[in-house]
């Protein structure tokens, strides 16, 4: 099917993590270490165009830190090309220095930040279990996004990349203007290129006005998303052959979109 879709390698995340499974960390560091084993045996009969995002258990950071890291160095080794992470994660916003030792983790090998449209905490998503995924899933995303810029994380660890995934990307004009206005009250320089010169990446959908979103988050710093697999907004198992046709941006802008961008935020070759 990914031969017909047009798709080469198929980069998948999770669903059951995509709100707060467990508040104990040996618990936590069981149930990811059962996935993302499950997940290596799955990228082997993909025979390498099944890549994935690993899930670490993060509330080990604070007591077992070589723990994670392990966890991600033999995630890294069967597949997979990425760390899932969601806008809120142990409780805390991802500026936290909780996670300061994490993001050298990620530095040091070379696995992207992925911060997928979903909660990690169990005191937000309980307080929104009436209101819409919208408020629980996207909007932690969008915060996320605010706040490593805000505190400046991207600058604290260069050669981190972070992505920001299944929230769309209509929301990073408004986004962007609003941490511009922030930094010029606060004489702090804002860059012109605030994605790539933070190793930003955005998956966009079809839905989105790419035209508009361009000028502001630059044609290096989107990536396609298709949610293959779900039946839910952010769906869309046509978006490549619906890209490619989309007459309003140029094919050259196209083909950083669907190939150029993910290559390089994911690191494949």
């Amino acid at each position: 099917h990914m031969d017909e879709l047009g798709i080469e390698t198929q980069v998948l995340y999770p669903t059951l993590f995509l709100r707060p499974v467990l508040q104990d960390a040996e618990r936590e560091r069981a149930l990811c270490k059962s996935y993302n084993r499950w997940m290596g045996e799955l990228w082997r009969q993909g025979q390498g165009r099944l890549r994935w995002v690993a899930n670490p258990p993060l509330r080990l950071l604070e007591k077992t830190p070589t723990a994670v890291r392990r966890e991600l160095e033999l995630s890294k080794e069967n597949g997979a090309c990425g760390i899932f992470m969601r806008g809120l994660e142990c409780e805390r916003a991802l500026g936290a220095p909780y996670f300061y030792p994490f993001w050298e983790m990620a530095a040091e090998l070379d696995l992207p930040v992925c911060i997928h449209s979903a909660n990690g905490s169990f005191i937000h998503h309980e307080f929104f279990a009436e209101d819409t995924s919208f408020t629980k899933f996207k909007l932690t995303v969008v915060g996320a996004f605010h706040t490593l810029l805000e505190k400046e994380i991207p600058k604290k660890f260069p050669k981190v990349r972070w992505g920001f995934v299944e929230a769309s990307a209509q929301w990073v004009p408004y986004v962007l203007n609003d941490l511009a206005d922030g930094f010029r009250r606060q004489g702090r320089p804002f860059p012109a290129d605030p994605l790539a010169a933070n190793n930003l990446w955005v998956a966009c959908e079809n839905t989105d006005d790419l035209a508009y979103v361009l000028r502001h988050a630059g044609e290096d710093c989107l990536m396609i998303g298709t949610d293959y697999g779900h039946h839910d907004p952010s769906t869309e198992l046509n978006a490549i052959h619906l890209l490619r046709n989309d007459k309003r941006i140029a094919p050259e802008v196209v083909s950083k979109i669907l190939e150029t961008n993910p290559k390089k935020f994911y690191g494949f070759d």
